[in-house]
């Protein structure tokens, strides 16, 4: 038996209450404990203790008193020489792949959320118990840990190397869809909760190997050896299917996913519906992360701080480059066909250009403010910073594009720069100036102003530049009127609901603030083309007509007020085209 034993039991579904014991072999005379703050990879301190509730601790038939230090830390007067057992509960009510979920139909816990982190003994290896639901016996276990010894259903012990480890290997638990498959010589299976009968799980099966195919190969060339060098000898898709919802996060040997019923694909359905289009990018996400981010990994994070934030300014290219990639992998492993990629890639460039905050801060700044800013949004976030996903992948686009314009073949891409960083930095963090230092081997030149002009400045990128280049057409195409008018809204019920309002924007010229409600306009400086109830921004060409000025009416804390509003002229956008041919190697397709 291990020195530190983790039971944990679904103990009351309806009121999401889990039950953990806590078994500590060889307590200090003063045991600290604590439960992190925060998840990695997902970059804010949420206070997961907030959830943790009846903490007690025995040693033997004696009540040890526990004095709690701090928010999240508690320390325990020991005996020498006997056990420690800790017993707690912890409230599960956040149907998020961040923390935990429990209730008659499902469970779900990440180690952050439930498992006391045992100061001093962080190294020592640690073993997790999953009790079987006994009001549930149709449920199964799944996780990403190695059995010790467990059930047909998943349930029993599992066995974790350090306290990192245990608490990187989420939980699956109900009645779940499984299946599984075989890529490169890997074994992965997919779990998914929620989905509909109609849900065509082995189409899911097969497009979710060609990624993992497409990714490994990536990483370690085309040949039959390359499952063996992977940082994973197993993995494990969990996919909470929801009414409405989307996200991921990543771990060492699995991943959390969550996303719409709808999106899932259905027998006899669309080949690729957006939605699914969408499902696969996120899937092809967080499975390159197995090896950026949670091997390849930013010098700040050699070793986790779960006690408060962990600063870098390279989230830029940890989580921007990885979008990068994902859509990529999705064209290389036939996913999707060139015009479907450029069409992703065109609605990336919208996204990054429709946020007036890429003039504000850096996308090195924003990595660094992801506690405080990305993760904490408002209406003033579009003003005020910018996105590390969105613009580190154009970061990302326009190093591969510069690369391949000058050295026109494939041996030196950004392909071959992400491979060497692996080779150089798998055994240990990487800073920025790894990447720098990967590409000058590369190419026998400093890159140094491009990084400080991308990452490190305000300015606009070269995609336009770079991109005509490769022969990539830029047809310009309307924009919407949300765009025109600097506005972020929310459609529905007859209303127009004002969420943001764009720095330097024709709305914010005319006054309007996020929270109004956008309810009608008179036409005309003069009201002469009468007078319109509003419920879509759709609706304004028809309404306006060749008129350019309008008066808009808005409520704003039970007030109407009167706000005069000049149209701009049309805007346009990038529509980006592949070219009729290319040279092998022009641009990053397959």
């Amino acid at each position: 038996m291990t020195d530190l034993l983790y039971s944990v039991e679904a103990a009351n579904l309806n009121a999401h209450l889990f039950r953990i014991t806590l078994t500590i072999a060889k307590p200090q005379a003063i045991q600290t404990v604590s439960l992190p703050v925060w998840i990695p990879g997902s970059y804010l301190v949420r206070e997961f203790s907030k959830n943790l509730q009846n903490l007690t601790a025995q040693q033997g038939r004696r009540t040890a008193a526990i004095h709690q230090r701090d928010k999240c830390t508690w320390d325990i007067a020991c005996k020498p020489g006997q056990p420690l057992v800790l017993s707690y509960e912890v409230y599960a009510f956040d149907n998020s792949v961040r923390t935990a979920w429990l209730d008659s139909q499902r469970g779900f816990f990440n180690g952050t959320s439930v498992c006391l982190r045992v100061h001093g003994q962080e190294d020592a290896p640690h073993q997790l118990q999953l009790i079987a639901v006994k009001s549930q016996p149709d449920w199964q276990a799944a996780t990403g840990l190695a059995p010790v010894k467990t059930d047909k259903k998943g349930f029993g012990l599992y066995q974790a190397q350090n306290y990192d480890e245990l608490v990187d290997c989420p939980v699956e638990l109900g009645a779940f869809w499984s299946g599984s498959f075989v890529a490169c010589g890997v074994p992965h299976r997919f779990v998914v909760a929620g989905a509909l009968p109609s849900f065509d799980g082995e189409r899911l099966l097969a497009n979710t190997q060609k990624i993992c195919e497409a990714a490994i190969r990536f990483w370690h060339g085309p040949g039959k050896a390359a499952g063996k060098k992977t940082p994973h000898k197993n993995y494990l898709f969990m996919l909470n299917a929801v009414h409405d919802g989307y996200g991921g996060l990543e771990h060492r040997n699995s991943t959390a996913l969550i996303c719409k019923r709808s999106d899932l694909p259905r027998p006899n359905g669309p080949k690729n519906s957006e939605g699914y289009t969408t499902l696969l990018g996120l899937i092809s996400h967080e499975y390159f992360h197995t090896w950026n981010v949670k091997q390849l990994r930013p010098d700040a994070f050699a070793r986790y701080d779960y006690s408060q934030e962990n600063f870098t300014q390279l989230l830029w290219f940890f989580e921007g480059f990885t979008s990068y990639y994902d859509d990529i992998l999705l064209r290389r492993a036939g996913l999707i066909d060139d015009t479907t990629y450029l069409q992703l890639l065109g609605k990336t460039i919208a996204q990054v250009q429709q946020t007036p905050g890429r003039h504000v801060q850096s996308v090195a700044q924003a990595s660094f403010d992801a506690w405080v800013k990305y993760y904490r949004q408002d209406e003033n976030t579009p003003n005020a910073t910018v996105s590390y996903y969105t613009k580190g992948s154009l970061v990302a686009l326009c190093l591969d594009l510069k690369l391949r314009r000058e050295f026109k073949n494939d041996s030196i891409t950004l392909d071959t720069v992400m491979r060497g960083l692996w080779q150089r930095c798998k055994a240990g963090p990487m800073r920025e100036q790894d990447l720098l230092d990967e590409l000058h081997a590369r190419t026998d030149r400093s890159w140094q102003a491009e990084i400080r002009a991308w990452v490190h400045g305000t300015q606009e990128l070269p995609l336009r530049e770079l991109l005509e280049a490769h022969d990539i057409q830029m047809d310009d195409e309307a924009s919407p009127m949300a765009q025109r008018l600097g506005l972020r809204v929310a459609e529905g019920a007859g209303s127009v609901q004002v969420k943001a309002v764009l720095r330097g924007s024709a709305a914010e010229t005319a006054g309007m603030a996020a929270g109004d409600e956008w309810l009608g306009l008179d036409v005309g400086t003069k009201g002469q083309g009468g007078s319109w109830r509003l419920s879509k921004l759709d609706e304004l060409p028809a309404l306006m007509g060749q008129e350019r000025v309008l008066t808009a009416w808005v409520a704003r804390d039970k007030r109407l007020l009167r706000l005069r509003l000049t149209i701009p002229a049309l805007l346009s956008q990038w529509c980006l085209k592949a070219p009729t041919s290319r040279a092998s190697g022009q641009w990053p397709g397959p």
